[in-house]
């Protein structure tokens, strides 16, 4: 796993997540406007990043997986490049 990677994993995520709490807030504001309630725009927004939190955790499960498992494989390689490095500071062979 490379870190390009997880950079466009975690970017694929904000964007989803982003894009679901545009598409709520369109749908408030339509929706109050269809019913004849003028909903002001901060309070769409407000409403739809409450509804996105859960909602994103279930529509997006598979992709923040996806990015869970981007994190640990650079992680565990930045670990691991850390104590070859220890390793080589110390007089040792590589640690590989």
């Amino acid at each position: 796993m490379t870190t390009g990677t997880l950079v466009r994993d975690v970017v694929l995520y904000s964007v989803a997540r982003l894009g679901l709490v545009v598409v709520l807030a369109v749908v408030i504001l339509f929706g109050g406007r269809a019913l004849g309630v003028d909903v002001p725009l901060i309070v769409a927004a407000l409403f739809a990043v409450l509804i996105a939190l859960p909602l994103s955790l279930v529509l997006f499960a598979k992709l923040r997986k996806r990015v869970n498992l981007d994190i640990a494989s650079v992680d565990a390689q930045r670990r691991a490049d850390k104590a070859d490095l220890h390793a080589k500071l110390r007089g040792e062979g590589p640690h590989r």
